[in-house]
């Protein structure tokens, strides 16, 4: 209805100056019959009443469609009425629609080339840098050490690559299964074992019981403790010498935490930490951060139903944890 009458208002006000502009005629030439000018304004505004009624009656599904929002695109070819206006807006909507999807094909297609592209450039690249550390292991040290430093970093950066491109289809790259916690532990920390001492930050397991089991993502899974681990590591370099791994239950509800001793992150950058490349007052020091590593961790915690908290006083530490939901902790069922 308020379409409509905004739709109608000019031809209502029309109406009304027209109304008034032959009654002020018939006014000013001298005859002025009060009756006859209400019975006149009374007939105008009769037809014109009668002519909205049997419009809006006619119309009403065209105008009820035009001001409701629509669920999905399907609903572009619902049709409301056979009206030359309506059957014009149709044909009209029905052609955008069929313009938009194949504008989202084309995009869905190269963006689908761009993830295959960087798949297989990353693995690639992965092969030389492995060819580069076994040479260096023959290399007199300091020199050794140094380049598989190097070496080190562009893995990370390269899997941080792989992994963002792997976001957009992550729902197709999902093998949810029972994963046991201190087993993805030991694994992120064996595939860590070089920036541990590199760092001298050493890693400390506490379990509350053994055998915490959970329902999840093993290689996604992998990547949210290794990007939190990694931080920790890098953030308590030359601060503290230990990060605190640890396992628990709260509330039947499964949790892998890790607490370091370092730097902790200031209180105007804590909200902003997930955002994608904000890098925040302690990257910009340590000059290493791209921003994207909490972020991934964020974004792949919601996809897989995980809840990610974290706690942090400055200069003293920061506490990030993984909650799993009481239906993926397959402990206590």
């Amino acid at each position: 209805m308020r379409l409509f009458m905004k739709e109608h208002y000019l031809l209502v006000s029309i109406q009304v100056v027209q109304l008034l502009t032959f009654l002020s005629i018939f006014w000013l030439d001298g005859y002025r019959d009060t009756k006859i000018f209400l019975y006149a304004a009374f007939l105008n505004f009769f037809f014109l009443g009668c002519y909205l009624i049997f419009h809006y009656l006619n119309h009403r599904k065209f105008y009820k469609r035009l001001d409701s929002p629509i669920d999905s695109l399907d609903e572009s070819f619902q049709r409301t009425e056979q009206a030359p206006m309506s059957v014009a807006l149709d044909h009209l909507i029905q052609g955008q629609y069929r313009l938009l999807q194949n504008q989202l094909s084309q995009l869905e297609h190269q963006q689908e080339e761009y993830r295959k592209f960087m798949d297989q450039w990353v693995h690639q690249m992965k092969t030389p840098l492995s060819v580069i550390e076994l040479t260096a292991q023959g290399l007199d040290e300091p020199d050794s050490s140094s380049i598989r430093e190097e070496t080190d970093r562009m893995k990370t950066g390269l899997n941080t690559v792989l992994y963002m491109a792997r976001l957009r289809t992550i729902e197709q790259d999902f093998h949810i299964k029972p994963v046991t916690l201190a087993n993805i532990v030991h694994e992120v920390n064996g595939e860590n074992k070089r920036f541990y001492i590199r760092n001298q930050v050493y890693p400390k397991l506490e379990e509350e019981k053994e055998g915490i089991t959970v329902e999840t993502d093993e290689k996604w899974l992998f990547f949210i403790l290794s990007q939190i681990i990694q931080n920790a590591v890098k953030y308590s370099a030359g601060k503290s010498n230990r990060i605190v791994i640890s396992i628990y239950e709260r509330d039947k509800e499964a949790v892998l935490e890790v607490t370091d001793f370092g730097i902790g992150i200031p209180v105007e950058d804590r909200r902003r930490i997930f955002d994608p490349f904000y890098t925040g007052e302690n990257g910009r020091k340590f000059r290493e951060s791209t921003g994207m590593g909490l972020y991934l961790t964020k974004e792949t915690a919601n996809y897989l139903g995980h809840q990610i908290e974290m706690e942090s006083e400055l200069n003293k530490g920061t506490t990030f944890r993984v909650t799993f939901s009481e239906t993926q902790n397959l402990t206590i069922l």
